[in-house]
């Protein structure tokens, strides 16, 4: 008896040091957090090692805005509106001016063009009779805008753009300049010239093309500035005209065809209208632009007639196409 006691005493004591030894194994881990792996850049200077050099990402042609037109004051100026009959040579000896300083200051490169209508500014003379050079006023101020430069196959370059009229005025005679900058700002090469529209009216654009034949080799900006911009004498200008259904077809690169109608809104016989047509890319530069004169002689109020042209981008695809017409009133001076 007593030594079965002694031996569920051993049994008993047993059992419990397995259970202590079991309850030993129970153990709460705490996860230590892992980092997470990140990428070090290595400045070039600290890592001892030349890391090949990043290609610079494709700019444009640096541009150096125009600085803002200084008033002068100038001489009171003499207009002349030209008359049924009147030739250079007859409005010169009116005024006691030669024909050369009357076509200077008018921009007039051939007499033939002088038009019935057309406002002329009447240079003035100093006391040797010699008419007084630089007598223009301050050009009306107006926007360059979207300007894109095009290498020719000759290696010259085109200038393409437009100019904005933020006026309440129409403008007339708006030239523009376009000067090839060097490293240090000096002017290297200039070109300058019309706008395509004759009249501009408030809140219209105009676009405008110029070609460097040569381009100096050190070139590295350019620049742009309006030589002169007047309040627009609207005479027999004749301006109710809509162009309307304006569609263009092409492939990138290549010419596109530009179809269109010119509606007569105005009360009054139109004749001589030309329409001038401006391309854009994506980005909104001048890619393309030209001035045509219709067939139809006479357009009567309330009719249309229609055109089509051709499209020449110089650069990438067509992205839209704008159009404005302007002629002439039949009968008005």
């Amino acid at each position: 008896m007593e030594q079965l006691r002694f031996s569920l005493f051993l049994l008993s004591c047993s059992f419990c040091t397995l259970a202590l030894a079991g309850c030993g194994r129970v153990i709460t881990l705490t996860p230590t957090p892992v980092p997470t792996p990140t990428a070090t850049v290595i400045p070039e200077a600290d890592s001892g090692q030349s890391l090949p050099p990043t290609p610079p990402p494709a700019t444009p042609i640096p541009y150096t805005p125009q600085p803002p037109p200084t008033p002068t004051l100038s001489p009171t100026r003499i207009f002349y509106t030209v008359q049924v009959g009147d030739n250079l040579e007859s409005i010169a000896r009116r005024y006691n001016v030669s024909v050369a300083a009357l076509q200077q200051a008018n921009d007039i490169s051939d007499p033939r063009t002088l038009q019935t209508g057309q406002r002329l500014v009447i240079p003035q003379t100093g006391e040797e009779g010699r008419a007084i050079a630089n007598s223009r006023p301050t050009p009306v101020p107006v926007v360059v805008q979207h300007v894109n430069i095009s290498e020719t196959v000759s290696g010259g370059r085109w200038v393409l753009g437009e100019i904005r009229n933020d006026n309440d005025l129409p403008l007339e005679q708006v030239r523009v300049g376009v000067a090839l900058l060097g490293k240090q700002g000096e002017r290297l090469a200039e070109v300058d010239g019309l706008v395509a529209l004759n009249v501009v009216g408030a809140g219209e654009v105009a676009p405008f093309a110029l070609l460097f034949d040569e381009v100096p080799g050190e070139f590295t900006g350019y620049q742009t500035f309006i030589l002169q911009a007047m309040p627009a004498y609207i005479g027999a200008y004749y301006q109710d005209l809509v162009v309307e259904h304006l569609t263009s077809t092409g492939e990138q690169g290549r010419a596109y065809t530009v179809k269109g109608t010119v509606r007569n809104s105005g009360a009054e016989e139109a004749t001589n209208i030309q329409v001038v047509l401006t391309a854009y890319d994506l980005l909104e530069r001048v890619i393309a632009t030209r001035k045509i004169v219709l067939d139809q002689l006479i357009v009567a109020p309330g009719t249309e007639t229609t055109f089509t042209e051709i499209l020449v981008p110089m650069g990438g695809a067509v992205a839209r196409v704008h159009a404005v017409a302007l002629g002439r009133a039949v009968g008005r001076q």
